[in-house]
């Protein structure tokens, strides 16, 4: 007969763990001797072995007791479902791990890897970091607002990029947060968003973009305040027929003879 202590060691595990496994049921406390001590036979070595190899395998203990009593083909099918269990697990910490990865460079955080592409596109063309960082951040609120969209958007803006006008408008933008709002280039701004937004009219391109009004406004109000001179682009572009910055209307024909008369000209 054992004591606890050599039970332990013919297991090897710790005394500390057989008790654990007397406390929560796995293993059955045999009673006190004569002598007030508590002996284990092979029996016990057996059982412990099963236990502690179970639970070193990654089974929960709270499912060990389960799969101790099984018939052969019980054990094999509670196993399998452990195994696809853990794999699942395995799955997820994974995905965790690759995404603490991404946020060690900081931009990934709270943007899918098709907005992180796109931003390292527009570095790669010269725009400038504090637009680019505006513009991240307006990619994060969209995202979360639209993520099943998010993809083809980011796709249609990879084409636009093949314009002329928009690699200009990107490279005035960039250095836009620092102008004035007198400066003679927001006009210049005015003019590629006009053509552009013509163009985009004429291929259909305007439509539905799944916002609703409050955050259309919100990105809108963003933009508005990101630069002195962002009010008065849009002023200028609503003097000619267009209102809105992330989404682009026009203005219906009373309102834009009214603006005539109230707007100096650009």
């Amino acid at each position: 007969m054992l004591t606890i202590s050599q039970l332990a060691a013919y297991a090897g595990v710790t005394v500390r763990a057989v008790r654990h496994y007397h406390k929560i049921g796995l293993l059955p406390e045999p009673e006190r001797n004569h002598s007030g001590y508590r002996t284990y036979d092979a029996a016990a070595v057996v059982r412990l072995i099963r236990i502690h190899t179970l639970a070193d395998a990654g089974v929960p203990l709270a499912r060990v007791q389960a799969l101790l009593d099984a018939g052969p083909e019980e054990f094999a099918d509670g196993v399998q479902e452990i195994d696809k269990e853990l794999r699942a697990e395995i799955r997820r910490l994974q995905n965790t791990r690759s995404r603490l990865a991404r946020l060690a460079a900081g931009e990934h955080l709270a943007l899918p890897q098709s907005v992180v592409g796109y931003l390292d596109r527009l570095r790669g063309l010269g725009v400038g970091e504090r637009y680019i960082e505006m513009e991240r951040d307006a990619w994060i609120m969209i995202a979360a607002q639209v993520p099943h969209l998010i993809d083809a958007v980011i796709i249609k803006k990879h084409e636009e990029l093949d314009d002329p006008d928009m690699m200009k408008l990107y490279g005035l933008l960039s250095g836009a947060l620092d102008w004035l709002a007198d400066d003679p280039r927001i006009v210049e701004i005015a003019d590629l968003l006009e053509r552009l937004m013509i163009r985009a009219v004429e291929a259909g391109e305007v439509g539905n973009d799944g916002f609703d009004d409050q955050f259309v406004a919100l990105l809108d109000s963003t933009v508005a305040q990101s630069t002195p001179g962002a009010a008065r682009l849009l002023a200028i572009l609503e003097e000619r027929g267009w209102r809105g910055w992330t989404r682009i209307e026009r203005v219906p024909a009373d309102r834009a003879d009214r603006l005539d008369t109230e707007l100096p000209p650009s």
